[in-house]
């Protein structure tokens, strides 16, 4: 394996370039799948890789239920330093394993407490709780059939008629994209390896500048739905969880560039290309492509080979 089993590791860091230009420079659904995309196989590779390094570590700890053979020399030399790296290899990967989890079981969670208080009220697509707190999010059922808009009565109090019609379209637009998979996507991701998070915040707030714009096309005026979203953020409550998409967009940070975005010039389609790798935009866009191809190459090769070397020192000599 040599080397090649540590780059998965560390090459998230060739998507950080494009996780800050994608959020200007791309249409934002394009910016939305395309860096949702890069965290999700980065971040397979680099746990991948660690288990490949905890396999050898825990080999050679006393009294493991392994093959006595994948302690031998012939396979720790496989792994550069692999008495610190293998041994390291066990916590990391048990960090990683219990904050995944803890991400997934708090997403559903959340999800199964909204749906209990919200199984009084009638089926409709959106619910409206009679809560003074002003908060709105999307909440995706277990079918497609069963999305919902969840708004309390204090947010909707607070808004005109067209804000609320600009703010259901906005939610709207979360549930039909199922925005909630990218969400939990990149946190999963976040979770696995550290270096993924400025995707996560990227994809987070690419995710809402989505949704801004399909709810300027559904209502036709940028600018209501831009004081909508910013009236919305200034006096909502966060979401119950940060894969639930919210009408405060993750907090009042991204909201002042989703306004000016608004207020801007409408962005252009998304193209089938990317874009040229002469610009900026494209060469980010290539640098983060060739970083989780190098990335897959890696672990692959380093899993064919730590498979090979393991199967030798398992078969015993004729």
């Amino acid at each position: 394996m040599g080397v090649f089993v540590f780059l998965p590791l560390l090459l998230p860091l060739s998507a950080w370039p494009v996780a800050r230009l994608a959020e200007h420079r791309l249409h934002p659904r394009t910016a939305t799948r395309l860096l949702t995309g890069f965290a999700v196989v980065l971040a397979l590779c680099s746990t991948l890789c660690l288990v490949l390094l905890m396999v050898v570590g825990t080999a050679q700890l006393p009294g493991n239920p392994l093959p006595d053979g994948w302690s031998d020399p012939e396979v720790r030399a496989a792994v550069p330093y692999d008495e610190i790296a293998g041994r390291l290899a066990i916590p990391a990967l048990g960090a990683v394993v219990l904050g995944c989890a803890h991400a997934l079981v708090r997403h559903l969670r959340v999800r199964r407490r909204v749906e209990r208080a919200l199984s009084g009220l009638p089926g409709r697509p959106v619910a409206v709780l009679p809560d003074p707190v002003p908060y709105a999010y999307a909440l995706p059922g277990r079918r497609r059939g069963r999305d919902r808009v969840v708004v309390s009565a204090g947010l909707l109090g607070a808004l005109g008629s067209a804000e609320r019609r600009a703010l259901f379209a906005h939610e709207r637009a979360h549930l039909k994209a199922r925005h909630h998979r990218h969400l939990l996507a990149v946190e999963l991701a976040a979770r696995a390896n550290p270096f993924l998070r400025p995707l996560r915040t990227a994809v987070t707030y690419t995710a809402e500048r989505w949704a801004d714009e399909a709810a300027a096309d559904a209502v036709g005026s940028r600018r209501t739905v831009a004081r909508a979203i910013g009236r919305a953020a200034l006096i909502s409550a966060p979401a119950p969880a940060a894969t639930l998409p919210a009408a405060s967009g993750g907090g009042a940070g991204p909201v002042p560039r989703r306004v000016a975005a608004l207020l801007g010039p409408e962005p252009a389609a998304p193209g089938l290309a990317w874009p040229p790798p002469s610009t900026a935009t494209g060469l980010a866009v290539w640098g983060a492509a060739a970083g989780a191809t190098v990335s897959a190459l890696s672990s692959a090769n380093s899993a064919v080979t730590l498979f090979l070397v393991l199967r030798a020192a398992a078969t015993p000599l004729a």
